[in-house]
């Protein structure tokens, strides 16, 4: 039988798209709503890591002990909403109180966004010490005065509002007894808006960018677009990596042309070198910026250090100024937490104003009382020194002072950390931004970079931080 040159160009085209098709691993769509790369809904398609649910029609994003209904999904901005617990009928307490509201995983690519505005509900008084705004002219109580939604909370107590993302509000949006018993999320809120054109209640969640897809063999790579291989630093992980002249697309989860030219009217002559020009004066300016940072920092640690070194010498000078001819020891901080099993509570001697005692036992088996004096209390410092006691300062070089500042905020003594001479005759307005700042700092020291706040992030947050306390002066 002849077959027809139209008939067999069909099949042709056909058999390409065919082929096209099966190169794709998004998955299908759940009941009206797309699902896009690298989200999966299923092992045979998208990226495992990125797993959400397809139930009943509807998209379902888990966290670590509950579920929330996913609202809507942006594959380029790599972003997706989930509708937020609602409130116990007649009650101010959301329905997730159970599962201390919402807790990603933390290995998992996903976390909690700077666009979202959080209103903390029926609060206790220990949010007073942290960086919330919880003042009578707070947001949150334009919420509760000005909807329907939570009029339940307008009897309760504390009401706060914050911005979520960066530091400890990567991952989790925590609702409990001691702190709040409800809450409620709004995806770029502008404060100006009267209540009824608020959006409605959400929370944006961000995913991270994903890698090429893992592969067996080359059966499991688009043969013409990807090679089946490994980098020596991959672990034995075999990926399906672009070929040459090709570039990984994260977003549509396809090797894509790679696009070197930049010019509307073509590449082949052009002597319009503005681009570059462009692109070598911002590379120089971001040097320089860069490199007087790095300056600063020098000379900050370089007096850091040298003030250390003076502290010391005069900290000894003290110890043996009485010494009766015995020259006094300093201990590290590394010795005195192994003397006292990291000054555990069973050690704990007694407690005054200036500090706690506590009792230790060095390595040659000397028995010894250890004296902490509070944090930033110098006369506590003072009057341990003069009693030629042990000096511990808890912040030392040995220990790791951003961890120790992430265990005061989790403890919620955040003002235990910063330095006395900023705090000490401070009014109210510029305690909360010192904490603020300092909230918005810890962001940056986030170990994960996709979890840290952007450059612009951090610049929006400033300005934020500032017009607020700007409006209460």
């Amino acid at each position: 039988m002849e077959t027809k040159p139209e008939l067999l160009h069909f099949l042709v085209a056909l058999l390409l798209c065919a082929g096209f098709a099966m190169s794709l691993t998004s998955c299908p769509d759940c009941g009206n709503t797309t699902v896009p790369y690298p989200l999966s809904t299923a092992s045979g398609c998208g990226d495992p890591s990125y797993k959400i649910r397809c139930s009943s029609g509807s998209l379902i994003f888990d966290t670590l002990n509950n579920s929330y209904p996913v609202e809507s999904i942006n594959p380029q901005s790599q972003r997706l909403v989930i509708r937020p617990a609602s409130l116990i009928s007649n009650t101010c307490i959301t329905t997730d109180k159970i599962h201390q509201g919402i807790q990603l995983n933390n290995t998992l690519p996903f976390n909690i966004t700077s666009g979202n505005t959080i209103m903390y509900l029926n609060c206790t008084n220990t949010l007073l010490q942290s960086p919330l705004n919880c003042s009578s002219t707070s947001l949150c109580h334009t919420y509760i005065n000005g909807t329907g939604d939570a009029t339940s909370c307008k009897d309760t107590a504390l009401c706060c509002t914050f911005k979520a993302g960066g530091s400890s509000n990567s991952y989790q949006i925590r609702v409990r007894d001691v702190g709040c018993s409800a809450y409620s999320s709004f995806v770029n809120l502008d404060p100006a808006w009267p209540v009824n054109r608020w959006p409605e209640p959400g929370l944006e969640i961000q995913w991270v960018s994903p890698r090429e897809p893992i592969c067996g063999s080359q059966a499991d790579c688009d043969g013409g677009n990807s090679t089946c291989g490994s980098y020596p630093s991959s672990n034995g992980i075999r990926r399906c990596f672009c070929n040459s002249g090709l570039v990984w697309d994260p977003i549509n989860g396809t090797c894509a042309e790679e696009i070197t030219c930049q010019n509307p009217g073509g590449c082949g002559s052009s002597t319009d070198h503005t681009a570059l020009i462009a692109g070598l004066t911002c590379g120089l300016a971001a040097a320089l910026v860069v490199s007087a940072i790095a300056l600063l920092l020098y000379k900050r640690h370089k007096r850091i250090k040298e003030a250390q070194a003076r502290l010391v010498r005069e900290r000894e000078e003290i110890l043996n100024a009485s010494g009766g001819g015995r020259a006094a020891k300093l201990f590290s901080g590394k010795e005195l937490k192994n003397a006292t099993n990291d000054f555990s509570r069973d050690s704990l001697l007694g407690a005054g104003g200036y500090g706690e005692v506590y009792k230790g036992i060095l390595r040659d088996g000397t028995v010894i009382a250890v004296k902490c004096a509070k944090l930033g209390n110098a006369k506590g410092t003072d009057q341990i020194l003069n009693e030629k006691a042990i000096d511990f300062n808890r912040a030392a070089d040995d220990v790791n002072l951003a961890v120790y500042v992430q265990r005061m905020v989790e403890e919620e003594r955040l003002m235990d950390v910063i330095d006395p001479v900023l705090s000490n005759g401070a009014n109210t307005v510029e305690l909360e931004t010192m904490k603020a700042l300092a909230f918005l700092a810890l962001g940056c020291l986030e170990e994960r970079r996709q979890n840290r706040p952007s450059m612009k992030e951090v610049a929006e947050e400033i300005a934020y931080i500032i017009s607020i306390a700007t409006a209460k002066d």
